[in-house]
């Protein structure tokens, strides 16, 4: 994958003028009646296509190319691996300039994907007819989601093998936890400013749990609106650790070995890499008042395609076949932690249910309209 990605970038502008000149002109996406398309019938148009490329959030894309490669030889997918956050400035700025872009974005950070991409004509929609009746409204619209994501406490389950060592996330403020809190500076990170959002749109639960704590109600300092932003500003105050990158949340909190490790915000999901990676990572998932949040990943097409058979072909095999587990479609995100949003598809064995993690489920636009004073407030507080 990273030999045709790097190629991608080197070679799309000579080979798109190639094909301006010498290649005869494709039928239209407009004058293709895409909803009136049988299944094959859709997989003839992509096979003439020959390729589909694609922006994802997730690592696990090359995965995603290799099953539906194998399921449809004749399709070359060209992945890039990019941040949600760089994917929507990317995006955002092609189709401004009319250039190239990907066929199919997957994307997380929905606050800011519908507001910036959806609502300005850069992503458009499409659910596959055989998912829908399997989808509940809010992961049908404005972008289908295939799973929703996490951005949660976790901790090194072997350092303590009886359960996360924190009950209240305002343990995280004192002075045993100086220092020993990491996760991605929210201003870099689009998720994690949406989970800092949350705290600030949940502070009802957050002052709560302040009082469940400390046995008294909670006073803010001047200048600090509610109580999720004063939390912040406390763990701030408490030397937590911003990085610029999740993996180094994974191993700083996740390596094993260590006899007295920090915990972190980080994706539940990235336990897959235990093994690997030789983390023990496990979510904090009795915290109160909340681990963190839940998120949807959408898929969209692009608004001018070049392969829009392929897109759509590639949309609808990343909603899983129709198995109880989605099959290879779906096999890199059938693993603890990521939740499928098709309700005929089972949650894998291993994994705490959403009920069991207590995550904040975010309403994206609610998000929209608070992120933006959330992220001002935190330049003050760094």
């Amino acid at each position: 994958m990273q030999h045709r990605i790097r190629w991608a970038a080197v070679a799309a502008a000579p080979l798109a003028l190639v094909l301006a000149s010498c290649a005869a002109p494709a039928e239209s996406e407009e004058a293709i009646d895409f909803a009136s398309l049988s299944h094959e019938e859709l997989i003839e148009l992509a096979i003439e296509e020959g390729e589909v490329s694609v922006y994802a959030f997730t690592s696990r894309i090359a995965t995603v190319e290799e099953a539906f490669e194998a399921e449809y030889p004749g399709i070359d997918v060209v992945a890039t691996d990019i941040s949600s956050t760089e994917q929507i400035q990317r995006l955002a700025s092609e189709h401004a300039a009319g250039s190239a872009t990907a066929d199919v974005a997957y994307v997380s950070d929905a606050p800011v994907v519908i507001t910036e991409l959806v609502d300005e004509g850069v992503l458009l929609p499409y659910v596959p007819e055989r998912v829908t009746g399997s989808l509940a409204e809010e992961y049908r619209t404005p972008l289908v989601s295939n799973r929703l994501s996490t951005k949660v406490l976790m901790y090194n389950e072997q350092a303590h093998p009886d359960g996360a060592p924190v009950e209240n996330l305002w343990e995280l403020t004192e002075p045993a936890w100086a220092g020993e809190v990491v996760l991605v500076d929210p201003n870099v990170r689009g998720d994690y400013l949406d989970l800092a959002t949350e705290l600030s749109l949940q502070a009802d639960a957050m002052a709560e749990a302040y009082e469940a704590h400390f046995g008294e109600a909670i006073e803010l300092e001047d200048g600090v609106p509610d109580a999720g932003l004063q939390f912040l500003k406390d763990l701030y105050a408490n030397d937590a650790i911003l990085t610029d990158d999740t993996d180094n949340v994974n191993a700083a909190v996740g390596a094993t070995g260590q006899e007295d490790p920090p915990v972190g915000f980080t994706s539940y999901s990235d336990r897959r890499d235990n093994e690997d990676e030789g983390w023990a990572l496990q979510v904090a998932a009795d915290v109160v008042p909340s681990p963190g949040i839940v998120f949807p990943a959408m898929l969209g097409l692009t608004a001018e395609p070049a392969n829009p058979a392929a897109a759509r072909l590639l949309i609808d095999f990343m909603m899983g076949d129709d198995s109880e587990t989605g099959g290879s479609a779906f096999e890199p995100f059938y693993v603890a932690g990521d939740y499928p949003t098709r309700d005929d598809i089972a949650a894998p064995a291993d994994a705490v249910s959403l009920d069991e993690l207590g995550a904040w489920i975010i309403d994206p636009q609610r998000t929209a309209e608070a992120r933006g004073d959330v992220a001002d407030f935190l330049l003050t507080i760094q």
